[in-house]
């Protein structure tokens, strides 16, 4: 009876499966390792963010339990890769890719608040206009009070209250 190109090719790739060497499973236990180590050394707060197996959760509590016996925690973070080897990490990377790129996204608006309120100082009522057509919940009496204020404490070089001020609402309502 032929055998069809799919069932061939099903063939193969499990043959390919079982003939890595044992280097190549080694490299792969050890970077499970790593990432298992990774995720011991997060916080409680992080953890619990992240998309994690019961079985995981659960050896997370006990590698929080003997954080300080090294020897047991080096052993409990190989057990820790074991468990990792039969889950799906796509998520849990995923996950952390959004932790880590929360604290970059937070960084680049706050560096763009800073240029807008910079902006707005320098330009006066034109750039005041076109941030109000942008941004319609602001109120126009309040953002050019704010935006007079802090000019005159930078005209003066005594940059504090009023400037601060103006960057908190430009915050707050964008």
């Amino acid at each position: 009876m032929p055998q069809s190109a799919n069932d061939i090719d099903g063939l193969s790739s499990e043959i390919d499966q079982e003939l890595k060497s044992k280097t190549e499973i080694k490299r792969e236990m050890h970077q499970l390792q790593d990432f298992g180590q990774k995720l011991v050394e997060m916080s409680k707060h992080q953890r619990s963010r992240l998309p994690l197996t019961e079985e995981l959760k659960y050896a997370m509590v006990v590698a929080d339990r003997i954080r300080n016996k090294h020897e047991a925690l080096r052993r409990h973070i190989r057990h820790i890769a074991k468990i990792l080897l039969e889950t799906d990490l796509a998520p849990i990377h995923q996950a952390i890719d959004v932790m880590a790129n929360k604290h970059q996204q937070e960084t680049a608006k706050f560096l763009r608040l800073e240029g807008v309120r910079d902006e707005l100082i320098e330009q006066g009522n034109d750039a005041v206009e076109a941030l109000l057509t942008e941004f319609k919940q602001m109120e126009r009496q309040k953002l050019k009070q704010l935006v007079r204020h802090a000019a005159k404490e930078k005209k003066a070089e005594k940059i504090g209250k009023h400037y601060r001020n103006l960057f908190t609402y430009l915050k707050e309502n964008s």
